[in-house]
């Protein structure tokens, strides 16, 4: 088991972050909630509403990943997993998401690519990259169709892979997005590309299929199940150059619980690939706000 007591000690400024999350989401979660896509990482297709503001908060324990680049491998707690939705029309929405801080308890340190700058010998910690998407509604549903959508983002390079954790790359993204509901279940998927700059190598790229299929399956008003199978697959050979682009993916299955005007999540994890932590879960909040009333500027 990670040495949670002694990483927080090392990492300065943790219970900052953790007051100031709390702040923002108890300032921000003001207005009843409606379907929330934490704790799922495939994408459906929803839009939200024009002038709507959902705001999302999770936390990840994470056992035994390993981070090929840096040639650490140990557990991970993501602190502050932010995802921010916001409807600017009836159908297209933009999209933040990122990770606060990210911290590392080191069980195993290899070969690393590039040169290290740990906080200790036996943890590290750093921010995760932040990335902006749009997602844009192109058929709604029918009876006999399903909704379609599609969605592009662009991730930038805030980490610093000397801290073992991050690539500190750019890469972008671009995904097709369907949904279909039959009753209480709600079925969607993503396909799609990812270009990944490869850290390891000047000029050098890979190109890799994006995927996720999910079900949503409401119990009653207040309950939701959930599951998903989703992640990123290399159909080239990972050699050096392209150290840091390895195939990940993961399966999760979970609950979303409306309970005292929030919508609170929790999902088990198990990871789907050798570099993929084991298992692990994750636990968050969501909430929605009116940003803007859209109909005082027609």
């Amino acid at each position: 088991m990670p040495k949670w007591p002694g990483l927080f000690r090392n990492a300065i400024g943790m219970r900052w972050i953790l007051a100031s999350a709390a702040v923002v989401a108890l300032q921000l979660f003001t207005m009843p909630a409606v379907a929330q896509d934490r704790p799922l990482r495939t994408s459906d297709a929803e839009i939200i509403a024009p002038g709507v503001v959902r705001a999302q908060v999770g936390f990840d324990f994470l056992q035994d990943a390993n981070f090929p680049l840096s040639g650490l491998s140990g557990d991970v707690f993501d602190a502050g997993a932010i995802n921010v939705r916001m409807g600017i029309g009836k159908v297209v929405e933009v999209q933040f998401q990122g990770i606060v801080q990210e911290f590392l308890s080191i069980k195993q340190q290899g070969a690393s690519f590039v040169p290290l700058t740990l906080s200790s010998a036996n943890s590290t910690h750093d921010v995760g990259d932040f990335s902006l998407w749009t997602k844009i509604l192109l058929l709604g549903e029918t009876d006999r169709r399903p909704a379609l959508a599609f969605r592009f983002g662009y991730e930038m390079p805030n980490s610093n892979q000397a801290r073992g954790i991050g690539t500190n790359s750019t890469n972008i993204y671009a995904e097709a997005i369907a949904e279909k509901h039959f009753g209480r279940l709600a079925v969607f998927g993503d396909l799609g590309l990812g270009i990944l700059t490869s850290p390891n190598a000047l000029y050098s790229q890979n190109d890799e299929l994006l995927y996720g299929f999910a079900f949503r399956y409401s119990v009653n008003q207040q309950i939701n199940l959930l599951g998903e199978v989703a992640g990123r697959y290399s159909p080239r050979k990972i050699n050096t150059a392209l150290v840091g682009t390895e195939s990940l993916g993961q399966g999760r299955f979970g609950v979303q619980i409306n309970a005292g005007g929030l919508v609170w999540d929790l999902a088990a994890i198990a990871g789907l690939t050798k570099n993929d932590p084991r298992t692990g879960f994750t636990f968050g909040v969501s909430k929605e706000f009116k940003l803007f009333d859209r109909s005082k500027f027609q």
